[in-house]
């Protein structure tokens, strides 16, 4: 019998080689190691007298207020699930499906969720209903026994991520409804169906699986909330983890451990979540199948009072949507007192939130009068808000990218190498199984120490080594997300394509730049302005490494308000946070554009775009070649 000779042992091997060993040391050292270690410390919790006591925060937990947290948060979720599906049901439906007046507006105002987010958005929120805010100070003076705190507490933020958790369906629902065969309509209005019968019988039960996967994904937003919760006081499980993370036995009794504990908790909320989205993913699904697809036509609603009804709901929505945001971009260009009072001054704008630096005299309790040098600043000239801005999109922009360069090169070991590429793939889907803040909760201890042997003695949590451990708290996040939507890029890779390239004498290294890239840049460069406009607001991680070193700029936003005036400083905290979401709703939309607009036509849409700009360049040049030569 033949012997197989063994493959040659050239660069392609021994790049998989150290390719395998990289990946087994950052799996075990930044994936499983941490949250080990945060599991373990549960059960190593010593008592005052010094002795280990596996149960003593089990039972402080039960025993003691711990449970609340939990209970709150869960409460949150479930009625999220409840509103959140209500709103982003009805939007898409009357922006997709029915035929309402001013459609087209009604979109834009319902996907300004879109491009501000976290705590851009909560801000957006209480700038209009908090104590001091606009529509609650008018409603104090219409009334004077009207509460001016109602906008606190768990009906805050409930009514604040109602309308805050809608964008994915703007996003996956609307697609999904849009893909709809619209002869399985006509089918059913031909049989005497009427149009809402028709809405629950044939459309919504196609719509089950997105339905489906956007409750889940809702139900871990308000379970793992922490933007909205912490702004608006509210007793959730991750603003108590983070405090606890702060904290110190001096303090409290074993807070770490209680951290711990609650962080463990929303894993097992999660892993269970996922297990029921798996076993329904693996049932059957109602599909709208037909020889010829007919694309989706916008129905009628014939009954003239539900017609106005509805008209009446959509625009009271586009109202509550488009409110702040107004609002925001209004007094971004106000003046310091007008932004403070609340009160809109259209005789006076400035640039000032933006740009510029002036003093503020203030009189002391002395009775004199005292003199703070740039304490009025803008956006672009604060020493605070552009070291948040660097340090974001530092931080941001390399974990995007790490987390694009990691996924493409595994992504292209996955197709080559089926039984090792999918232990490969569930590797890099673990953290979907983790909530983030118990990932990060993981890092902060697990590094914050001299004797970590993984990464040679050195502290991960001291002085500027914690941005590099944000960088790969924010890149193993990205990680799950990144790898659904660039291993979808990879099935478009033709195989013959590949073995050309063989064929020709190039070697896999060349067929992959050469070739395979240049295919799925497009789906990689969409990942990481999706990845980037994400990490560039992102809140809950960057509080969970809260460090003088890695000061994120949604960290920096917060602090505005709550230290403004302190001591003469930060006259204008108010107007300098709306000019910062100003600037993010500005940087977001910049990237959705890129990638939804200009990143999602097909190639006659880019040839019939690259056309017109040449017919307009073409005629701006004639008319300056015209408008040249008559000149004297």
């Amino acid at each position: 019998m033949k012997l197989r000779n063994p493959k040659p042992f050239n660069t392609t091997r021994i790049l998989q080689l150290i390719g395998a060993l990289c990946f087994v040391y950052l799996f075990l050292g930044f994936m499983l190691l941490p949250c080990l270690n945060t599991l373990t410390s549960i059960f190593t919790t010593k008592n005052a007298a010094g002795e280990t006591d596996p149960l003593a925060v089990i039972r402080f937990f039960l025993a003691g207020s711990m449970g609340k947290y939990v209970w709150n948060s869960l409460k949150l979720a479930i009625l999220l699930v409840i509103t959140v599906n209500i709103i982003g049901i009805s939007i898409v439906l009357l922006t997709e499906y029915f035929d309402i007046k001013g459609a087209k507006i009604l979109r834009l105002g319902y996907m300004t969720t879109l491009i501000y987010s976290g705590v851009a958005l909560v801000t957006g929120y209480m700038f209009l209903y908090a104590g001091d805010g606009i529509l609650t100070t008018f409603m104090k003076e219409m009334n004077p026994d009207f509460n001016p705190t109602w906008f606190n507490g768990f009906n805050a933020v409930l009514f604040t991520m109602t309308f805050a958790c809608t964008s994915n369906h703007m996003l996956f629902l609307r697609n999904a409804i849009r893909g709809i065969d619209y002869n399985t309509i006509e089918a059913a209005r031909n049989m005497g169906a009427k149009p809402f019968k028709v809405l629950f019988k044939v459309v919504l039960p196609t719509l089950k699986p997105t339905l489906f996967s956007l409750t889940i994904m809702t139900f871990i937003t308000g379970l793992c909330a922490m933007s909205a919760p912490t702004l608006l006081g509210y007793d959730s499980i991750n603003p108590e983890i983070v405090r606890l993370a702060g904290s110190s036995t001096a303090d409290e009794a074993f807070p770490q451990a209680r951290a711990a504990l609650l962080s463990i908790i929303l894993a097992c909320f999660t892993i269970i979540l996922l297990t029921i989205l798996s076993s329904y993913e693996r049932k059957g699904h109602y599909l709208s199948v037909s020889k010829t697809k007919a694309k989706l036509q916008k129905q009628k609603i014939t009954n003239p009072f539900w017609n106005v009804v509805a008209h009446i709901y959509a625009y009271v929505l586009f109202i509550i949507y488009m409110t702040p945001v107004v609002m925001i971009v209004v007094f971004s260009f106000q003046t310091y007192s007008a932004v403070k009072m609340r009160r809109l001054d259209l005789s006076q704008w400035t640039l000032l939130n933006y740009f510029g630096k002036e003093d503020y005299s203030y009189l002391t309790s002395r009775g004199t009068y005292k003199t703070r040098e740039g304490s009025i600043s803008g956006v672009f000239s604060n020493e605070a808000t552009l070291g948040g801005i660097q340090t974001s999109f530092i931080l941001s922009i390399a974990a995007a990218a790490l987390a694009c360069i990691i996924v493409v090169i595994a992504c292209n070991y996955i197709f080559k190498h089926k039984k090792t590429g999918t232990i490969l793939e569930y590797a890099l889907l673990f953290p979907w199984l983790l909530p983030t803040i118990l990932i990060c909760y993981s890092y902060r201890v697990f590094f914050n120490s001299n004797d970590v042997w993984y990464v040679f003695g050195t502290n991960l949590y001291y002085g500027d080594m914690v941005k590099l451990l944000i960088i790969i708290a924010y890149t193993v996040v990205k990680l799950p997300f990144s790898l659904r939507m660039i291993k979808a890029a990879f099935y478009a890779i033709d195989e013959e394509l590949e073995d050309a390239a063989r064929n020709l004498g190039a070697s896999p290294i060349r067929t992959f730049l050469r070739v395979k890239l240049p295919i799925i840049l497009p789906s990689v460069l969409a990942v990481f302005a999706l990845n980037f406009n994400a990490l560039f607001t992102e809140y809950d991680m960057s509080a969970t490494f809260a460090s003088t070193y890695g000061t994120s700029y949604a960290m920096v936003i917060q602090s505005m308000t709550r230290e403004e005036g302190l001591y003469g400083y930060n006259i204008n905290a108010s107007g300098r946070r709306c000019a910062s979401t100003v600037f993010i709703m500005i940087v977001s939309g910049l990237i959705l554009y890129l990638v939804y607009g200009v990143g999602g036509r097909d190639l006659s849409e880019r040839l019939k775009a690259r056309e017109k700009w040449k017919r307009r360049f073409a005629w701006l040049t004639k008319r300056s070649g015209k408008k040249g030569a008559t000149d004297p």
